[in-house]
């Protein structure tokens, strides 16, 4: 296994060395004025409310929830580089193909990072996250640190950091309907996350057979909480805040409409197949928490009861 995952490491930083692509000169240009995501890709699609809305409140919803989401990007990117940080710190071998490829994630990261803040100053929100202040921040704090320095724990968070903004772009960049600044940035933004998707569905399997009896309880009962949160927590009560409607009454039916579930389901299946894949549940039925999460109860995919 690890000579073959070494094979797919070294391509995988031959493309990135090859592909080294500067968002300042590759994505140009900047926001519409208006409305910068249809109607359907609003979170508060299919509730009662959204048909109340005017015109001025879905243009300001749309910016707010792209921005909630960007700037959500951003803070992922900053714990997954120091989570890359930490473990090349603890490394035994700096020479590692594995590290090489890392150091290619953390350079493509920092640039992500650095469109994301142009697109959040140009989009100019209102809306503030309640989850980074306050007790909210700082059980989110207390969160990440326990994820730092938990390999397999953390791998399986990068790929749902990573596969749940992929779901919103690849549906935001395959409408007519949305900015067409939006749907470049969703272009250029995915070609180099599918290297990053790879490499840790590449890495999983060789770090859950590594993992403690406790890192593995924690993949098994954690991350899915972690998880629900990390994607219910892309749009914030303060967007809904923004736009003069209710906030935690407005985030909580639009979290629980059927919509919303059904992109969740959607987003998280392929974090169930990665850990299928690396061993994880080896009676192909979902532990009950990874099943609510993904609305399926086996690793075959269809929707059914909770295991």
């Amino acid at each position: 296994m690890g000579v073959g995952v070494e094979d797919r490491v070294r391509r995988l930083s031959e493309v990135s060395a090859r592909s080294v692509v500067e968002p300042d000169d590759a994505v140009r240009g900047s926001f519409g004025t208006g409305q910068v995501l249809p109607d359907e890709l609003l979170s508060v699609a299919g509730l009662p409310l959204a048909e109340t809305l005017t015109d001025d409140q879905r243009a300001r919803l749309s910016r707010e929830e792209v921005a909630a989401i960007v700037e959500e990007g951003v803070r992922f990117e900053a714990v997954l580089m120091a989570g890359f940080g930490l473990a090349m710190s603890r490394a035994a071998d700096l020479t590692d193909e594995r590290i090489t490829y890392v150091l290619h994630e953390v350079g493509e990261e920092t640039r992500h990072s650095r469109l994301f803040v142009r697109m959040l100053d140009e989009l100019g929100a209102r809306g503030t996250s309640p989850f980074n202040r306050g007790l909210l921040g700082v059980v989110k704090r207390l969160i990440i640190r326990s994820i730092l320095g938990r390999p397999a724990l953390f791998h399986v968070l990068v790929l749902a950091g990573e596969e749940i903004p992929d779901l919103f772009q690849k549906l935001s960049g395959e409408h007519p309907g949305t900015d067409a600044f939006l749907r470049q940035v969703n272009r250029y933004h995915r070609q180099e996350e599918a290297r990053h998707l790879g490499f840790a569905r590449a890495v999983l399997p060789e770090l859950w057979a590594r993992a403690s009896w406790w890192e593995r309880l924690r993949v098994r009962w954690h991350a899915p909480l972690i998880i629900e949160v990390m994607f219910d927590m892309l749009v914030h009560p303060g967007v809904y805040e923004a736009v003069g409607l209710p906030p935690w009454r407005t985030w909580w039916a639009a979290k629980r409409s059927d919509a919303r579930l059904q992109l969740r389901y959607q987003a998280t299946r392929p974090i169930v197949q990665a850990l299928a894949a690396a061993g994880a549940f080896p009676s192909g039925r979902l532990p009950y928490l990874w099943s609510r999460l993904t609305g399926t109860s086996s690793i075959g995919g269809g929707v059914g009861t909770p295991a």
